[in-house]
């Protein structure tokens, strides 16, 4: 099974554990089979794998979420990047021309596109398989996945088929609806539009040629920030009619909101809470280093870190995000390829961050042309390189390095760091990276 998760979002709705980089499919609140917290991103990852081991996935996202995905995922996952946000039409082109030009995979095979973020369960994966069968072995161009809905909501587009058999013709789509609306879609055997879909790769390539100019996965690449932001839906499923729909019967959840996040969590806290004998319905994330005391709650979601805290009725919670757009903040925490930092402390010319690198991970060989850094190793061993000469590092070491010094530090066990920014102008901008002479 080819498969593209699509992966991006700028996080809003789930503040103050996400932001820009941190969407909520890196959230870890999920417990695993090794009963360790994972993300959704890990969670999907791993059903997909158990449901076919040989498939081929590639995660679609952009820039600012590629060093996560790597952290969570390894460096082997596939990766389509997008230089910009440009909606779900160029972002599915593009991961199109990239399986094509770059993996090598045939136009007549079936490729399957997911949310990265969807709470399910195995047999949704058993479903996704038999998607990408149906666009392979059938003659409709496009096959979708119709979610039986639950409850009237306003939140999905709803797709009505032609007849109640498994695999059917579309008869019309339908935006977004208020809730009245819906019932009647509902009566009508209306599916949710769960924005899952399977194609022939020669068909959506095709269409990407048809409405954008381009020649290979490169040439789109180069000149992606010059399309027009269009989803995948008004762009080609809407106006396609040679189209079926497959309906899904088994769990499927978006959770895309603390309400919703927190009806999936397995237990009442994640990170340090107590709640006395007269709370109920209380679910607490906490990040912080420090300890949540709840008394008399009912029906509240709290989520503490670095960015902020929340203290939220539940259902309230799900209108966070006009709230937010009014915060003009610094990202406070972040997952990179190497590991991830945490801002403790801001200061008009200084900034201290914990560092947290992975055992055999390095940082970029960089310099910095307006600040000068303090690195104080606290625990773990590793090596330094400050311009070109190396030298190995141990808890109580410090390391100084002045403005415009090469730089870099690697992990040969778990390497936690006190990094100390000194400077007028501390931007994550200024930096500029070097090739690492062996």
């Amino acid at each position: 099974m080819n498969i593209v998760l699509l992966s991006g979002g700028s996080g809003k709705r789930l503040w103050p554990l996400s932001n820009d980089i941190r969407s909520k499919q890196f959230i870890k609140i999920f417990k695993n089979t090794e009963g360790q917290y994972e993300s959704m991103l890990q969670r999907v990852y791993s059903q997909i794998l158990k449901a076919d081991p040989q498939s081929d996935i590639t995660v679609a996202t952009s820039k600012t979420q590629v060093s996560a995905i790597h952290n969570q995922l390894g460096d082997a996952v596939g990766v389509c990047v997008e230089p910009c946000r440009r909606d779900t039409f160029p972002a599915i082109a593009l991961a199109t021309a990239y399986l094509h030009d770059r993996k090598g995979i045939s136009e007549e095979e079936s490729v399957v596109v997911c949310p990265v973020d969807p709470y399910v369960e195995d047999d949704f994966f058993a479903a996704l398989k038999e998607l990408g069968r149906l666009a392979k072995e059938g003659e409709a161009n496009l096959v979708l996945m119709g979610i039986e809905p639950t409850y009237p909501s306003e939140k999905y587009g709803y797709i009505i088929p032609k007849d109640t058999a498994l695999v059917s013709g579309v008869e019309t789509f339908q935006e977004k609806p208020d809730a009245q609306t819906a019932r009647e879609y509902i009566r009508k055997g209306a599916l949710w539009n769960g924005g899952v879909f399977a194609y022939k790769l020669k068909y959506v390539l095709e269409k990407a040629h048809q409405l954008i100019d381009f020649t290979d996965y490169d040439d789109l690449y180069s000149k992606y920030d010059t399309l027009t932001k269009i989803s995948f839906d008004y762009a080609v499923v809407e106006k396609e009619n040679d189209i079926k729909v497959m309906r899904f019967q088994g769990q499927w959840k978006d959770l895309g909101t603390w309400n919703t996040l927190t009806e999936a969590m397995e237990e009442g806290c994640v990170g340090d809470a107590m709640f006395n004998d007269t709370c109920d319905n209380v679910r607490v994330v906490n990040e912080l280093d420090m300890p949540i005391l709840c008394m008399g709650l009912k029906d509240m979601v709290i989520s503490a870190s670095p960015e902020g805290i929340l203290i939220s009725d539940k259902e309230q919670s799900s209108y966070i995000k006009p709230f937010v757009d009014r915060l003009d903040q610094q990202i406070m925490f972040a997952e990179k390829s190497w590991g991830s930092f945490r801002v403790i402390d801001v200061e008009e010319e200084s900034l201290t961050i914990k560092v947290t690198l992975q055992p055999g991970h390095r940082m970029h060989y960089h310099s910095h042309e307006r600040r000068d850094e303090v690195w104080t190793i606290i625990s773990g061993k590793g090596r330094t390189i400050v311009e070109g000469m190396e030298q190995q590092v141990k808890a109580g070491d410090v390391i100084t390095m002045e403005a415009g010094c090469r730089h870099t530090i690697m992990a040969d066990t778990e390497l936690k760091v006190i990094e100390v920014q000194l400077g007028k102008e501390i931007s994550v901008h200024d930096k500029q990276k070097y090739p690492l002479e062996p």
